[in-house]
C-alpha cells in the first residue's frame, strides 16, 4: 500500500455527516489506520456484535447491510466467515471508504452509494441475513416522502420490515424511539421497550417468528447485551436512548 492509499481512507473517515461518528473502525482496517485517526465515540458496535455473533453463525453466509456507515458490522461479518457482504449507504464518503478499504483489503463486498429502497432495491435477490441498524425511525427524512405523517411513516416502517421477509432467511433490526431522531417525536406514546417490542411484534405476526431480543444491560460499568427479562425490559434512562434500543433477530417464516 503506498502512502495515497492510506491518506485517501483516512480523510474519508474523517469527513462529517449528519451521522459521522457513529462507527469505530473494523478490526481488518485498525491496523492500516487507526494510528492516523480518533476513533469515533463509539455506538456499543462490539458490544452489539457479541451479541450478534452469539446468535447468528456468518459462516458462508450472503449478507446484506442497509444504511452500512463506514462498514464496521459489513467487514466484521465478513472476517467471521460471510462469503459476500452487499453494502448500501447514501452517504458518498462512507461509500467511497468502504469501497477503497473493501479493495485494499481484497473482500467479498459490493458497495452500492444510495438509500436503499424499501419498494423496489435487490427485489429478486435473495440474502442469508439482511442488517438493518437504526435505519428506519429516519423514514421521511434521510429517505422516503418528508410529508408523510408519523401514522403513515410508522406503516411504512412496517412495509420496510415485512420488504424482507421472502427475501431473506435472518433479518437484524435495531430501530430509534424517536422520529427521524428529533426527541419530541416519539413514535410510541412512553417511549418504551415493551411498546416497540410490541409495535414489532404485530409487524412480524404474517411473516416472521421473533427469533431473539437483545437487551442492553450495565455488568461492572461494562455494556453487555443479554436476552430479554423482566428487569432489563424497563427503560433505564441513564444509560441513555441508544442503548435501551433492543436488537431484535427475526426468522423468516
Amino acid at each position: 500500500m503506498n502512502i495515497t492509499d492510506k491518506d485517501i481512507l483516512v480523510d474519508l473517515y474523517k469527513r462529517n455527516s449528519k451521522h459521522s461518528g457513529y462507527q469505530i473502525l473494523p478490526n481488518s482496517l485498525k491496523s492500516i489506520i487507526e494510528e492516523d485517526v480518533t476513533q469515533f465515540i463509539p455506538r456499543y458496535e462490539t458490544q452489539r456484535l457479541d451479541w450478534l455473533k452469539a446468535q447468528v453463525d456468518f459462516s458462508k453466509m450472503r449478507v446484506l447491510d442497509i444504511g452500512g456507515n463506514t462498514g464496521y458490522f459489513s467487514f466484521e461479518t465478513l472476517d467471521l466467515g460471510a462469503r459476500e457482504v452487499v453494502y448500501v449507504e447514501g452517504n458518498k464518503n462512507h461509500a467511497e471508504f468502504v469501497e477503497k478499504a473493501a479493495r485494499l483489503l481484497n473482500k467479498n463486498l459490493k458497495v452500492y452509494n444510495r438509500y436503499f429502497d424499501f419498494s423496489t432495491d435487490f427485489s429478486k435477490e435473495k440474502f442469508d441475513v439482511v442488517l438493518l441498524f437504526n435505519v428506519i425511525h429516519h423514514l421521511g427524512d434521510d429517505f422516503g416522502n418528508s410529508e408523510i405523517s408519523m401514522d403513515e411513516a410508522k406503516q411504512q416502517m412496517s412495509g420496510a420490515i415485512n420488504y424482507f421477509s421472502d427475501k431473506c432467511d435472518l433479518l437484524v433490526l435495531q430501530m430509534g424511539f424517536c422520529w427521524k431522531g428529533d426527541r419530541t417525536k416519539l413514535l410510541f406514546e412512553n417511549g418504551t421497550k415493551e411498546e416497540m417490542i410490541t409495535f414489532i411484534q404485530g409487524t412480524c405476526e404474517s411473516n416472521w417468528d421473533v427469533q431473539s431480543i437483545g437487551i442492553s444491560e450495565i455488568d461492572n460499568e461494562e455494556t453487555v447485551y443479554r436476552p430479554l427479562s423482566e428487569i432489563n425490559l424497563q427503560r433505564d434512562d441513564s444509560m441513555g436512548e441508544f442503548r435501551n434500543r433492543p436488537i431484535f433477530i427475526l426468522k423468516s417464516k
